[in-house]
């Protein structure tokens, strides 16, 4: 049989085979699944606990996502003195990106 022929008659199911190893390879991590691994990548549940997980140091963070916005979240995680003056929460070191993704996952605490 002519090789090109094969080739040609192989490349349909080839084809396929690509779309089908594409379709599985992993999703990027979306920015709340970042946020919900910073929690614990920083040690947030040291203190404080999320659905009865964690350490009851702090606040409960079960119901935050309905007390405060993202924007609102996001600005107490960057500078939680500023909006608790004398808290014990450390300034976290976190990146603007990071900072926005920790408040993304927190905002959906309801």
């Amino acid at each position: 049989m002519n090789p090109i022929r094969t080739a040609l008659r192989a490349a349909p199911a080839l084809a396929l085979l690509a779309a089908a190893c594409t379709s599985a390879s992993p999703q990027p991590e979306s920015l709340v699944e970042r946020g919900q691994a910073l929690f614990g990548d920083q040690g947030c549940y040291g203190c404080h606990t999320v659905r009865g997980t964690g350490t009851p140091i702090a606040n409960d963070l079960t119901h935050v996502g309905a007390k405060y916005s993202e924007a609102e979240l996001a600005r107490r995680v960057r500078d939680p003195a500023l909006h608790k003056p004398g808290a014990h929460m450390p300034k976290l070191e976190l990146t603007e990106a990071q900072a926005r993704a920790l408040a993304a996952y927190l905002a959906t605490l309801r």
